[in-house]
């Protein structure tokens, strides 16, 4: 049984990426701090069905802190790095808590993994790098070199980070850049949690701009199946580098996933039109051409698919019946 360690198992993504493992009989060991950046019940709900199996062993702590690491006591074969703070806006207003959990957590996760020689490595990116100068789609092999916002710099530097272990310690990793995750466990201040939590308590949608910008969106199943799928080309091979984006290679403008959702809903619209902020992207959309040839990845839920999965998810969990 292969041990694989993921850190920020307790959130949207890294939750279902452990129940998934479980599921295919590897051996889990997560860890997580439960970041207040949304409430830590939501997550601990996350966590439940991972927590009922005897192959997963979970450990809270801070990634930037060395002696959370210092606790793990079982031999790890591949680490999947997916903690870190999240959001765009707000690390406009806290670039420094940035800084310190996503590049000094990732230096000090890769610092134990060298003393431990644990040289497989999976890491989470994130579309934000491509920032509002990439020529669409965006394809790996695009100068990333003007992020704008600190969350951008952070998963950037990141990625820099990442080759300097490859070059100097002969690890083996994939850099995945996400496009715009969504789905059940979706985190409470995204885009479509949001919308779809103002629709059910009649509130007005807050839409920033013209609803002119669009997005990547990505259903969880799909990213989970893109994540094991790196896992095990590292696992498997020697001497890797490689930026590779996970994403559907199919953006919507954020007018038409507005109307979509009030579609599926069945309810009649309601929106309130904001200037746009600073830090958001016009455009994501990603060239996944270099994540099917490596990866044999290929999206396969389409945006109405995952939206209706979501929409059915968020009424359960808040007892909605219509």
């Amino acid at each position: 049984m292969k041990s694989i360690l993921i850190t920020g198992c307790a959130g949207f993504i890294g939750s279902s990426l452990t129940e998934e493992l479980l599921s295919q009989s590897f051996q889990v060991i997560g860890i997580d701090n439960f970041d207040d950046f949304y409430p830590r019940n939501i997550k601990e709900k996350n966590l439940e069905p991972s927590l009922k199996s005897t192959s997963f062993h979970f450990y809270e702590g801070d990634i930037s802190n060395r002696e959370t690491f210092n606790l793990i006591e079982e031999k790890i074969e591949c680490v999947i790095h997916i903690a870190a703070k999240a959001g765009v806006r707000p690390s406009i207003m806290n670039p420094q808590a940035y800084i310190q959990t996503n590049v000094t957590g990732t230096e000090t996760l890769l610092n134990w993994m060298n003393e431990n020689g644990i040289k497989k490595f999976v890491f989470a990116s994130s579309s934000s790098v491509y920032g509002n100068n990439t020529p669409v789609p965006f394809s790996e092999n695009a100068i990333v070199d003007f992020p704008i916002s600190p969350y951008a710099f952070t998963k950037k530097a990141c990625e820099l980070l990442n080759h300097t272990y490859h070059h100097l310690y002969q690890f083996d990793i994939l850099n995945l850049r996400f496009f715009t995750v969504y789905g059940e466990r979706q985190r409470p201040d995204l885009a479509i949690h949001k919308f779809v939590d103002s629709i059910y308590k009649n509130q007005p949608i807050t839409m920033y701009g013209e609803g002119d910008t669009s997005r990547d969106y990505t259903y969880i199943k799909d990213i989970v199946t893109g994540i094991i799928a790196a896992m095990n080309y590292v696992s498997e091979q020697s001497g890797v580098f490689e930026t590779i984006n996970i994403g559907n290679s199919s953006p919507i403008s954020l007018k038409d996933l507005v109307s979509l959702i009030y579609e599926l809903t069945d309810k009649t619209q309601n929106i309130q039109f904001h200037p746009k902020q600073a830090g958001d992207v016009d455009v994501t959309y990603s060239d996944i051409s270099k994540a099917k040839k490596i990866l044999n990845y290929e999206p396969s839920t389409t945006l109405r698919e995952g939206l209706k999965n979501f929409i059915s998810w968020y009424k359960v969990q808040n007892k909605i019946i219509d």
